[in-house]
């Protein structure tokens, strides 16, 4: 199969017939062969109810409907783990992704071997302050703490080869993340494309302001992950034990000030009226803390259980 088309939503029921008819014809154009996921994410319009409809008419069409909505990073987790494409093709059902862009996304896979290619929306129609500006500071702060040479993270266009989907872990909201996850994991040669973006047809946007705080926050958890995530050990035991060890001696030199000034009859005063003692012991301290965190953090990373992060209520042609 050429082609797996992903497609996560969320309360979706005007633009799907207009993106499916769209896709369908691309499809057809290019004499491809293919599947086309949606993801429902827990729609309360008719979403599924169009999909279920699609799907009867032409068996190329699949569906996964979870109980509630879990976010589009479990969606795309659900959707990689069926996708059966040589190539697999992510796009929002909005209608800002265009699907006329597929074929050449499609080839830079197959004939320019890249592993994966990511959508930059060079030219945008969304709100200046809310979007735009918030979206340049989080894709500038992106590339320099991932290393990963983007214009845009967050595009929902993006293209993979097969292999990459079915050896990444998406979860919580890391789906910004992607191009990141695959090059931690071993593929390098990520592209870009600049893709049109068109102006929302149909409702509202599904994300707020708040997307751009959750980003840095997760940004942060992925910079970690990448390097400590496989050895917390490493970094808490390593900060633990040296400020252990700080502390230790700063007791210890305190201890000994003492004994000194008493053995040769100089004035001494308590130890615990020394403040420099409590600071060796809150160093102390929070030195063992730290150390039992890298200690717990290697336990439970190695029985940790996998657990299903969403619940699907149905599937359809699967």
């Amino acid at each position: 199969m050429n082609l797996s088309i992903l497609i996560p939503l969320l309360n979706e029921e005007e633009s799907l017939k207009e993106l499916y008819t769209w896709i369908i014809k691309v499809m057809q154009s290019n004499n491809y062969s293919y599947e086309i996921i949606f993801v429902d994410d827990g729609s309360t319009d008719n979403s599924w109810q169009i999909i279920e409809g699609f799907s009867n008419e032409n068996p190329n069409v699949k569906g996964i409907r979870f109980m509630k909505n879990f976010g589009k990073s479990q969606a795309l987790h659900a959707g990689f783990a069926k996708a059966k494409g040589d190539v697999i093709i992510t796009m929002d059902a909005d209608l800002q992704d265009s699907p006329d862009e597929i074929p050449e996304l499609y080839e830079m896979i197959t004939a320019q071997k890249f592993d994966l290619v990511s959508g930059w929306k060079k030219k945008r129609y969304d709100s200046v302050v809310a979007k735009n500006l918030p979206s340049k500071l989080f894709n500038w702060a992106a590339r320099k703490t991932s290393g990963v040479e983007l214009n845009d993270f967050n595009c929902g266009l993006k293209a993979y080869k097969n292999v990459v989907v079915k050896n990444i872990e998406v979860s919580g909201e890391m789906h910004r993340y992607i191009p990141v996850l695959a090059k931690n994991a071993g593929f390098g040669k990520i592209g870009e494309k600049v893709v049109i973006h068109q102006a929302r047809k149909y409702g509202e946007t599904k994300f707020g302001m708040e997307r751009f705080i959750n980003g840095f926050l997760d940004l942060i958890t992925i910079w970690f992950l990448s390097r400590f995530g496989k050895r917390p050990m490493h970094l808490f035991g390593a900060m633990g034990s040296l400020m252990f060890i700080i502390g230790f001696l700063a007791a210890g030199y305190i201890g000994i000030s003492k004994l000194y000034h008493m053995y040769t009859g100089m004035k001494y005063s308590l130890v615990t009226n020394n403040p420099w003692f409590y600071i060796a012991l809150t160093t102390m301290i929070l030195g063992t803390q730290l150390f039992l965190a890298g200690f717990l953090g290697e336990i439970i990373l190695r029985t940790k259980n996998n657990e299903a992060r969403y619940k699907v209520a149905r599937e359809v042609n699967f």
